[in-house]
């Protein structure tokens, strides 16, 4: 399981030009699932989510992670994270979980992160989405499980 995270001011989901969901300071996490990934994987990665730390503390160093801060969390599917771009000039989505079980981790994800923190965002599995973001630094990692 993938999460590219980006340390962001604020950060925004549109669908059909309507803004679904959208968070102010804290992380963006597009998450990508690969075919072998689990529960165990989800459960892994939302732990580095949560604690890897990227935010400034007092001294301008990155000490602090998005609880310590009382940031949020905007989640959003992307299967083109878990993409082989080692051939050619068009990248190839084999190493992508199937589309129903990538939803069912996505979803898996999400809930125990709800249980995790209060400040909670997400995009729509699989929709056509406009993300808007301000990326703060810009700091942007990106995470395996």
């Amino acid at each position: 399981m993938l999460a590219l995270i980006q340390r962001v001011k604020s950060a925004s989901v549109e669908i059909n030009g309507v803004e679904t969901a959208s968070i102010e300071q804290g992380l963006l996490v597009f998450l990508g699932v690969e075919k072998d990934d689990t529960q165990e994987d989800a459960n892994r990665l939302l732990h580095k989510v949560l604690a890897y730390r990227v935010f400034s503390d007092t001294e301008g160093k990155m000490n602090l992670n998005v609880q310590d801060i009382g940031g949020a969390l905007l989640v959003v599917s992307q299967f083109t994270l878990a993409a082989d771009t080692n051939k050619g000039l068009r990248p190839s989505f084999s190493s992508a979980k199937a589309p129903q079980e990538a939803r069912q981790l996505y979803e898996y994800f999400l809930q125990e992160a709800s249980q995790q923190t209060t400040r909670l965002a997400s995009g729509e599995f699989a929709a056509d989405m406009q993300i808007a973001l301000i990326n703060d630094g810009p700091v942007t990692f990106l995470l395996q499980s």
